[in-house]
C-alpha cells in the first residue's frame, strides 16, 4: 500500500516544509516538494499540519496502586492517547519486592500485549536493588530498556546511598533514570501534622500543604547532587514548580546534564482546584500536587527557551467513584488524573495559539526529544525516510470542546471539561494505516511493543 500526502506543511524541531511524504507499506519512503508515484492514493492535507506521532512517554495504564486499579487499562488508555494523536506511550514496568526484573517486565507485558491501539515501550521502575539485579541490569539496559524510574518517596523509595549506586550502575551500561523528587520525611511529617491540627484529614484544601513545594525543590537539588558526584544525566519527571527549576537552572550552570519533563496540568491548573467542593476536588489530587498558578509562567518560560526538553501527561486515571475512597482521610485518594487524549490539543490551543511557544516547539516537546531521550529515534518523532509512518495530520482550524462524554478514556470525569479549543488531530496513522481521524478510533489492538535498549540499533 502506498499513500501520498500532498500540500501539507511537514513540521520538525528544525523548522516547517512545504513538502509532500509518500508512505509504502509501515514505513516513510520519501519526504520532497512535488512528489508522484505511479498507484498511490493520494491524500490531500493542503492547509494541514503533518506531526511526526506523538509519543507520551510518562503513563500509568493498568497501574495497582492505593488499594485500587487505574480506569484506564492498556485497552482504553491507548485509544486515548491515538485519537489525540499519540502514537506510541512508554509506560512504568514496576518491580515490586521480591521480583526479578525479567519478573517485573514480564508482568507489564502481560498487562499491555495485544491490547495497545498505539505503539508501546516500557521505562522499569527500580524498587528494590541487591548485586543480583545489578547483574541482570546489564542484559535489560543491552537488549529491551534504556530508561528507568526511581522514587524518593511513596513505600518503594530508594535512599540516597542506592540512588547513587543505581546511578553509578546506569552510567556503566548505558541507561538513564527519570525520577520523582519530593521529600518522603516532609510529606510524611505534615501529613500527621494535618490530622492532629484538625482531628482528621477530610478537607482537600490541606492537601497541597502536605506536598509543598520545598519537598520538590529540596529532592531535585538532592538528586542533582548525587547524580554530579556520579557525573551522569538524570532526568526530572513531572517538574510542578519554580523553585524545583531553580535548582535544575543552579546545576546546569555548573555544567551538569539535566532533562526536565513537565505535564499540561501544571501549565494550565492551579491549586485553586483544591478549594471546590471536596467531592470536586478529589479529582484533581495528583503528585506532585497542582501549585500557585505563579509556576505556570516560569514553566512556559522554560519551554519558550528549550530549557524544558518533554511535555508528557503522567496519565494515571481513577472514576468519581474511585476518588471517594479518600472522602473520610484526603490520604486516601488514589492520586492522579486522566490527560492521554487531551495533550496534544493543550499544547496547540495554550501554546502554539498563545504564541507561548512555536509549531516547531511543540514537535520537539512531544515527538523528537522524547524519541531521542528514549533511544527511539530516528524511527519514531521525525517524519524522515526510513522512519515508522507514524503521521498527525493536525487541522489548525478544527474547533471543539472537550468533554469526558466525547472522549476515549475510561475515567468519568476530564479535568479540563468545557474547555474550547481551536485544532485537532485530524487524522492519526500508526505505521501507515488510518487509525483515528476527528477523535475516533478506526483501527484498535494494533499497537506493537518497542524495545529501546542501548544495543538497539
Amino acid at each position: 500500500m502506498k499513500r501520498l500526502f500532498k500540500g501539507g506543511t511537514v513540521v520538525s524541531s528544525e523548522g516547517m516544509q512545504d513538502v509532500d511524504i509518500l508512505v509504502k507499506g509501515e514505513k516513510i519512503l520519501a519526504v520532497g516538494r512535488d512528489l508522484a508515484f505511479r498507484d498511490a492514493e493520494i491524500i490531500d492535507v493542503k492547509g494541514k499540519f503533518l506531526f511526526p506521532g506523538f509519543i507520551d512517554a510518562h503513563t500509568h495504564m493498568a497501574l495497582e496502586v492505593s488499594n485500587t486499579v487505574t480506569a484506564d487499562d492498556f485497552y482504553s488508555g491507548t485509544r486515548a492517547e491515538l485519537a489525540g494523536g499519540t502514537t506510541c506511550i512508554i509506560d512504568f514496568a514496576t518491580q515490586y519486592e521480591g521480583e526479578s526484573l525479567a519478573q517485573a517486565i514480564e508482568n507489564w507485558h502481560q498487562k499491555a500485549d495485544g491490547k495497545c491501539s498505539c505503539d508501546y515501550a516500557f521505562h522499569l521502575a527500580i524498587s528494590q536493588w541487591n548485586e543480583e539485579i545489578s547483574r541482570e541490569l546489564e542484559q535489560v539496559v543491552k537488549e529491551e530498556i534504556s530508561s528507568f524510574k526511581l522514587y524518593m518517596t511513596y513505600d518503594n523509595r530508594v535512599d540516597d546511598e542506592t540512588m547513587y549506586e543505581i546511578l553509578s550502575r546506569l552510567k556503566e551500561l548505558g541507561g538513564i533514570a527519570g525520577v520523582h523528587c519530593e521529600n518522603h520525611g516532609i510529606i510524611s511529617a505534615r501529613l500527621k501534622e494535618a490530622a492532629v491540627r484538625k482531628g482528621g484529614r477530610t478537607d482537600v484544601s490541606d492537601y497541597p500543604w502536605t506536598r509543598p513545594k520545598e519537598a520538590e525543590a529540596e529532592a531535585v537539588g538532592r538528586l542533582l547532587k548525587i547524580a554530579k558526584c556520579v557525573d551522569t544525566p538524570v532526568i526530572v519527571v513531572h517538574l510542578s514548580t519554580a523553585a524545583g527549576y531553580r535548582e535544575i537552572l543552579r546545576a546546569r550552570e555548573e555544567g551538569q546534564t539535566v532533562y526536565v519533563e513537565t505535564c499540561p496540568q501544571y501549565l494550565l491548573l492551579d491549586e485553586s482546584k483544591y478549594f471546590l467542593p471536596a467531592e470536586e476536588a478529589r479529582r484533581y489530587m495528583i503528585a506532585p500536587p497542582l501549585r500557585k498558578k505563579k509556576n505556570q509562567e516560569t514553566l512556559w518560560q522554560a519551554l519558550k527557551e528549550g530549557r524544558i526538553q518533554t511535555i508528557c501527561t503522567d496519565h494515571c486515571s481513577f472514576t468519581k467513584e474511585q476518588k471517594e475512597m479518600g472522602r473520610e482521610d484526603f490520604a486516601k485518594t488514589p492520586c492522579g488524573m486522566p490527560g492521554a487524549e487531551e495533550r496534544p490539543a493543550l499544547i496547540w490551543q495554550f501554546g502554539v495559539n498563545a504564541e507561548r511557544i512555536t509549531p516547531e516547539q511543540m514537535c520537539a516537546y512531544l515527538s523528537e526529544n522524547p524519541a531521542k531521550l528514549y533511544n527511539l529515534y530516528p524511527w519514531k518523532g521525525r517524519l524522515i525516510p526510513g522512519a515508522d509512518a507514524d503521521i498527525v495530520v493536525w487541522d489548525p482550524d478544527a474547533e471543539w470542546t472537550m468533554s469526558a462524554e466525547n472522549m476515549q478514556s475510561a475515567c468519568d470525569y476530564c479535568p479540563m471539561e468545557g474547555t474550547k479549543v481551536r485544532g485537532r488531530a485530524e487524522q492519526v496513522y500508526l505505521r501507515g494505516v488510518l487509525a483515528a481521524e476527528n477523535g475516533k478510533v478506526l483501527e484498535e489492538r494494533t499497537g506493537r511493543y518497542v524495545k529501546h535498549g542501548a544495543g538497539e540499533e
